[in-house]
């Protein structure tokens, strides 16, 4: 633990609060402690939103059913 700590330029208590998933840390010392583990190219499939079916659902469900165009008025069409 004193070596992923140290790597990871964070203190060995910390440690024990990244493994219980505690969201008062940092995603920095997250990305610290993946990289002195050598997962850190894990953190891109997290990040990466072709991998999160739930919030594509929730933002396709905000999106408008149908958009309606202003024209603006006394304005020429051709020009």
């Amino acid at each position: 633990m004193a070596v992923v700590a140290e790597r990871a330029f964070t203190s060995r208590s910390t440690l024990p609060r990244v493994e219980a998933g505690d969201t008062d840390v940092s995603i920095g010392i997250y990305a610290g402690v993946l990289q002195a583990l050598g997962l850190l190219d894990g953190l891109i499939k997290v990040a990466d939103i072709s991998n999160d079916s739930v919030g594509k659902a929730l933002a396709s469900a905000e999106l408008p059913k149908h958009i309606h165009l202003k024209c603006k008025t006394g304005a020429s069409r051709n020009g």
